[in-house]
């Protein structure tokens, strides 16, 4: 096998290898909580900075805070979370975990989206750039820029807008 080809088949290994773990810890994560991996997501999060401000979440999952509120509102339905306005400033809305939300978080798996902005937020700067201009990459190859991005396994979708970059 040529150096090219070689490389061409380390690449898609790797895209399989990220597919089947994002694919697998999501379906895992619904199997063991009746939730989808971006709503656990959540769950962990708050689990751990409750209580927090709606777009404080938004930041840390590097979502736009429409596509949080999205969560949110299915996480409040089943009675995992709880919102509420802030006594200084009613334009804030701080969230935390339910006793049925903590009792969740404490049997809940590992999901793909926390390790993977874990580890993202360790790497320096320039190799952030070579993983976002890879990723640009195989989006062009793909034809997918205008794709939006559906969160895994889930309905939601993260509509364009500021996330923080």
């Amino acid at each position: 096998m040529t150096t090219k080809a070689a490389i061409i088949s380390e690449i898609m290994d790797n895209i399989r290898r990220v597919f089947q773990v994002v694919n697998d810890k999501s379906k895992k994560a619904e199997r063991e909580t009746g939730i989808t991996g971006p709503q656990l997501w959540a769950i962990k999060l708050i689990g751990d900075l409750s209580p927090v401000r709606v777009s404080d979440l938004a930041a840390r999952m590097y979502l736009n805070p429409s596509t949080v509120v999205g969560i949110l509102d299915r996480l409040a339905s089943r009675g995992l979370v709880q919102r509420n306005r802030s006594d200084d400033d009613r334009r804030v809305v701080k969230v935390q975990l339910t006793s049925v939300g903590k009792e969740l978080l404490v049997r809940a798996p590992e999901v793909a989206s926390g390790l993977l902005v874990n580890g993202l937020e360790t790497l320096t700067s320039k190799e952030l750039y070579n993983i976002e201009a890879g990723l640009d990459k195989l989006v062009s190859i793909l034809g997918a820029q205008k794709l939006p991005p559906q969160l895994t396994l889930s309905p939601e979708v993260n509509v364009p807008g500021d996330k923080g970059k």
